[in-house]
C-alpha cells in the first residue's frame, strides 16, 4: 500500500519491485532496479527516506526517522531480513545483516558488513570495508576479498530475482 503524507508521495521508479504487504508513506524516494520485500513498513512521514538504485529490502524491515534527520540509503545495498534503520546513513555497498537495528545518526561506511543481530548506536560510524558485529556494535576486522565477493552475490542476486518477480503474476 503506498500513501500520501500532508501533501507528500512516495516517488518510486517503474522498476522497483514491491512485494505484497508492503506499506510505503510519504516522502519516501526508491531508485531503480531496487527491491522491497515481503511485510516491509519504509515510512517517510517525519522526515525523508532516501533509497539509491539496485538496493534490496528484505522481509519484515522497517525503516523510519527522527525529525529533521532523514534516513538515506546509496546505491547497492542489502538489508537483511527483519531489519530496522531509523535516520541513519547507510553508504554504497554496504549489508546490514538480518535482525540487525541501526539507530539515529549512526553511518555505515562504504562496503561494510554490519553482522546479523547487530545494534548500532545513535551517533556511531562504522568504518567502509569493515566488519561489525554485537550488541553494541564493534569493528571485528577488514573485509576479505571472500566477503566482498559473497555481498556482491548477494546484491546482484536480489536485483535479478526483483526483476524477475516483478514479471510474475500472483498466483490465484
Amino acid at each position: 500500500m503506498l500513501y500520501a503524507y500532508k501533501g507528500k508521495e512516495p516517488r518510486i521508479s517503474d522498476t522497483v519491485f514491491i512485494a505484497d504487504y508492503v506499506t510505503i508513506t510519504g516522502d519516501v524516494e526508491i531508485g531503480d532496479e531496487s527491491s522491497i520485500w515481503f511485510n516491509t513498513v519504509i515510512r517517510g512521514d517525519v522526515a525523508p527516506t532516501i533509497i539509491g538504485r539496485r538496493v534490496n529490502i528484505q522481509d519484515q524491515s522497517t525503516l523510519h526517522q527522527s525529525p529533521n534527520h532523514p534516513l538515506v540509503i546509496e546505491d547497492d545495498v542489502t538489508v537483511g531480513h527483519a531489519v530496522i534503520l531509523h535516520s541513519s546513513i547507510i553508504r554504497k555497498k554496504a549489508l546490514v545483516g538480518m535482525g540487525s537495528t541501526i539507530l539515529d545518526g549512526a553511518e555505515i561506511g562504504e562496503g561494510a558488513f554490519i553482522g546479523a543481530g547487530s545494534l548500532v548506536p545513535p551517533g556511531k560510524k562504522i568504518p567502509p570495508n569493515s566488519l561489525a558485529f554485537g550488541r553494541p556494535a564493534k569493528v571485528i576486522r577488514t573485509l576479505t576479498e571472500e566477503d566482498i565477493k559473497e555481498m556482491e552475490r548477494i546484491r546482484t542476486g536480489y536485483v535479478e530475482k526483483g526483476q524477475y518477480y516483478k514479471k510474475l503474476s500472483p498466483l490465484e
